[in-house]
């Protein structure tokens, strides 16, 4: 009797994936070249991940922000990139690779002023972070940024129309990747321990797996990393041994470019790009996000030996330790119909809930605003 009434909001502000109380999706909404597709599941006690995208009638904005250490950082990147962005572009006539390096300079700097105003209450805000990939679809020309190992993917068609190729748009800044295990021992040639093999993986100074992020300040700030909080893991620094400097990559949009895919490291841990990419291509439109979720949730329980029935019935927390948050972006590219549809349209913002635990339960979040 009620579904009538609910399917007008659930396309508005999204729902909760069919059993799963750590699920939340949006089936699809416009942007100014087609329409989008979002879906979150949270493992961890406070979700890390965030998401969102800001539609315009001349611009398609996208940010996956995935946190590590806490929440704070992504859900501060979340609240202050796309305004320093708006404001650069609005100086500059437009977006450019300046106009996005700025607002990641912008935010960083941000971040750091409050991470100084809470360190004396709060030293462990010092080792919060955030991986940060950004997109912004302007006419025909696509900017992606990124810092960190969250990933973008284009889905294409092949010159014969027949199959549909995947190309990737990011680098991984994660030294799993021996090309940036090697430029750090570069960048540092007097510290033999800059990359270390610990608990099983490739991390810097034994730490952290990513050479980029928004934040863990005290792998930048040297006096921090002085601090008696964290001498029990870090040795004290020299000089900073991870940046914020984002890769940036233009892309000219073809009438053969189809989507893309924008997601945190929790989707592609458990899927190839060529997965994904053929999912969505196979996979009709509505609730594509959470197709791509699920599908990584059952790689995820298949590994363990289980079901994804018996993942869904873990706790928040537990459930980290068969898979991470995962943030999955499907933007369309619906070349042909752009300007007609959405000539004169507002300024719309879509973000996924800050916590989905608590958006389901009502607990309260404790938000960490600026």
């Amino acid at each position: 009797m009620l579904r009538p009434f609910f399917r007008p909001l659930e396309r508005c502000f999204g729902r909760f994936g069919g059993g799963d109380g750590l699920l939340w999706h949006l089936d699809l909404k416009p942007h100014a070249d087609g329409v989008f597709s979002i879906a979150v599941v949270q493992a961890n006690s406070m979700l890390e991940d965030q998401g969102q995208v800001v539609t315009t009638p001349f611009a398609t904005f996208i940010g996956v922000y995935d946190g590590h250490g806490g929440p704070e950082a992504s859900r501060f990147v979340n609240t202050r990139l796309f305004p320093h962005l708006h404001k650069f572009a609005s100086e500059q006539g437009g977006v450019s690779a300046d106009v996005i390096k700025k607002a990641f300079d912008a935010t960083e700097e941000e971040f750091l002023h409050l991470v100084k105003r809470s360190w004396p209450s709060r030293p462990q805000i010092a080792s919060v972070g955030s991986c940060c990939l950004v997109g912004a679809i302007t006419e025909d020309m696509l900017y992606v940024a990124n810092l960190g190992d969250s990933r973008a993917v284009l889905g294409h068609r092949t010159p014969d129309g027949k199959e549909v190729v995947a190309e990737r748009l990011t680098s991984d800044h994660n030294v799993a990747v021996e090309e940036v295990r090697q430029e750090l021992v570069e960048l540092h040639p007097d510290d033999s321990h800059i990359v270390v093999h610990n608990r099983g993986v490739w991390r810097i100074k034994g730490i952290i797996q990513v050479s980029r992020s928004i934040g863990d300040v005290y792998l930048k700030k040297p006096e921090f990393s002085r601090d008696p909080f964290f001498k029990q893991f870090v040795i004290p620094l020299k000089r900073p041994v991870i940046t914020a400097e984002p890769s940036i990559r233009m892309h000219k949009l073809r009438t053969h470019d189809l989507f893309l895919i924008f997601a945190s490291d929790g989707l592609w841990e458990q899927l190839s790009d060529e997965t994904a990419v053929e999912i969505v291509f196979n996979s009709p439109r509505s609730g594509i996000a959470k197709r791509l979720v699920r599908a990584a949730l059952n790689e995820a329980a298949k590994k363990n030996e289980m079901k994804y029935d018996d993942i869904k019935r873990l706790e928040k927390g537990v459930r980290r330790h068969f898979h991470d948050d995962i943030t999955v972006i499907v933007i369309y590219l619906d070349h042909l119909e752009t300007n007609q549809r959405f000539r004169g349209q507002n300024y719309n913002c879509i973000s996924a809930p800050v916590d989905i635990f608590s958006l389901n339960t009502h607990e309260s979040v404790d938000n960490f605003h600026s």
